[in-house]
């Protein structure tokens, strides 16, 4: 890999969810100490607000000549950014202001320091990665940066209370998941590509994008961001002890698979349940669905990552 030479120092713009701070002038001058130690001028400051939470904001800083924007809020504020960014070529930079920080994640960029967060956004290199796209009951098509569920995973968010999340983070999220672990589940159906469908009863239904999820789970760390695939993944454990095998399947170092657990590899996803059930978008719940059409959009955004992360990851050859 050759050198990194850092980008050129310019125009920049932060797009801040203000709910997520409780001292945002404190913030501010944070950010504005380290960008000035890179040379860095001030950067320009959009708000959100409940009518647009950020694709807006995103469009806006671009027309006004940002170089890079950077979303600094929750995972849905993250998301909101990056829809007004697809296909431009500008860069994404990653700032922490939420629970989750889940593309962060992903990235191995820094979620707990940011000084660093703003250090990588400003000095880091660009790396094209996915974006999925989803459709609920054949609605206005959204996107997602790491997943979009069906049942389980959705109930845990739907029924995580903001102030427990407050205190205790992820916590919040397990003990809600706890109250949903015996639900009797739905039944589902899903077609990936030319692969045969599948139909069972399920307890959950995700297709992602990336392979780390909630709470540091490494879902499918095989799946990765540049592949120009999404993955999908059907839990359906009926006892205490599928539950232990599906944990013991995440935690183990070889993955033998489980029957409960089925995993599919594709560029487009359909899912139909027989009921309406709790659904979720990269950890926001957003209500009862019944159908779920994914599709991937291989390389839409721009993010700003570490010096040393590879440009692109290699293509996978997975089947």
């Amino acid at each position: 890999m050759p050198p990194h030479e850092p980008p050129t120092p310019g125009p920049w713009a932060v797009v801040v969810n203000p709910t997520k701070f409780t001292d945002l002038a404190q913030v501010r001058a944070d950010v504005l100490r380290v960008c000035t130690s890179h040379g860095w001028p001030a950067p320009a400051w959009y708000e959100t607000t409940a009518e647009d939470p950020g694709e807006g904001q995103a469009r806006q800083a671009v027309a006004d000549g940002a170089t890079v924007v950077c979303p600094m809020g929750g995972d849905g504020t993250v998301r909101a950014v990056a829809s007004g960014l697809l296909e431009t070529g500008h860069p994404l930079g990653l700032l922490p202001g939420g629970t989750g920080n889940l593309l962060a994640r992903n990235l191995k960029l820094p979620v707990d320091d940011l000084d660093a967060a703003v250090t990588v956004a400003l000095t880091g290199r660009d790396r094209a990665i996915d974006v999925g796209e989803v459709a609920w009951d054949r609605s206005e098509p959204a996107i997602f940066l790491v997943a979009a569920g069906m049942g389980l995973d959705a109930e845990m968010m739907a029924g995580a209370d903001d102030g427990l999340k407050q205190r205790v983070g992820w916590l919040a999220y397990a003990l809600s998941g706890a109250r949903a672990l015996f639900r009797l589940g739905f039944g589902v159906r899903v077609a990936a590509d030319r692969q045969r469908a599948v139909s069972q009863h399920a307890l959950t239904v995700m297709v992602a994008n990336c392979g780390e999820l909630a709470g540091g789970l490494r879902l499918i760390p095989e799946a990765a961001v540049d592949d120009g695939r999404l993955d999908t993944v059907l839990a359906s454990p009926r006892s205490i002890s599928g539950w232990l095998a599906i944990a013991w399947h995440f935690v183990s170092v070889r993955r033998r698979g489980h029957p409960a657990l089925v995993h599919l590899v594709s560029e487009r996803a359909d899912v139909a349940t027989r009921e309406p059930v709790e659904a979720q978008l990269d950890g926001d719940a957003v209500g009862r669905r019944s159908l779920m059409s994914c599709r991937v959009r291989p390389g839409a955004l721009t993010v700003r990552v570490s010096p040393d992360t590879p440009v692109q990851a290699s293509v996978s050859t997975r089947s």
